[in-house]
């Protein structure tokens, strides 16, 4: 069984959403948190001015880590401030809806960027840190849209498929070294990407809902704190939290 106490954990795209409700559910088991953020500069300080007012121990490091230079910086300056990094949780992502007729190269590829070739930049960051140290446990944040698919989100969709494919493979490379690595595909959850839709849109997506909701940014936060703590011998796995949206056979 892993723990929490005192565990180093990187948590990219951390200043709001899901990012935020994950940096706290970590914070709150007694981790030492990297808020990553790319442009929310105050909001991520925030986050960490809370944690640390909760007792706990976290530090805001700013990185766009769609580029490889700036994820390898992440990884330096959490290594720098506290010697190791116990669980990285590819979080950080964006998304550019539009058709197919209407979607552009330039959106086709900021969304792969972010979404997919982020996750990559940050693995091959934290590797050799993570090999050295004897384990770890790497969190890839999916979609069911990556399962299901949807209506404008060619871009989207293609970009969490691909975290999928990466995390079984990872998974498979990396487990003779300790290291888990599973992805989590959240449905409609409480963030400002679903705040953001229509009222009347969101009335319909809640009609395709089972349990006639949208999920909580803290529920998908105590998965990740579960795979953490109790998850030793889950890897390669996808795990669903959507109200069943969507359901595997």
């Amino acid at each position: 069984m892993g723990t929490l106490k005192e565990a180093v954990v990187v948590v990219t795209g951390a200043s709001r959403g899901l990012g935020k409700a994950i940096a706290e559910e970590v914070a709150d088991g007694g981790a030492k948190v990297v808020v990553n953020y790319s442009r929310s500069k105050e909001p991520a300080e925030e986050l960490v001015n809370q944690i640390s007012e909760s007792g706990g121990e976290a530090i805001a490091v700013q990185a766009d880590v769609s580029d490889a230079e700036q994820a390898q910086k992440l990884i330096d300056q959490s290594i720098e401030q506290f010697n190791r990094v116990d669980v990285l949780i590819n979080n950080a992502g964006i998304n550019i809806d539009r058709t197919l007729q209407k979607l552009s190269v330039e959106d086709w590829d900021k969304v792969i960027q972010v979404d997919l070739n982020s996750a990559f930049y940050m693995v091959h960051a934290v590797l050799p840190h993570m090999t050295d140290q004897g384990g770890g446990k790497i969190i890839n944040m999916s979609s069911f849209i990556g399962e299901a698919g949807n209506i404008g989100q060619a871009n989207y969709s293609a970009a969490k498929a691909g975290l999928l494919g990466f995390t079984k493979t990872a998974a498979q490379e990396l487990a003779r070294f300790g290291i888990t690595v599973n992805a989590l595909c959240p449905g409609f959850i409480e963030t400002d990407m679903v705040a953001n839709i229509p009222e009347e849109a969101q009335q319909k997506l809640l009609k395709q809902v089972p349990l006639g909701r949208f999920g909580k940014p803290e529920e998908v936060a105590r998965a990740v704190r579960y795979l953490i703590e109790d998850g030793d011998y889950i890897t390669g796995q996808s795990i669903d939290i959507n109200g069943g949206i969507y359901i595997r056979t």
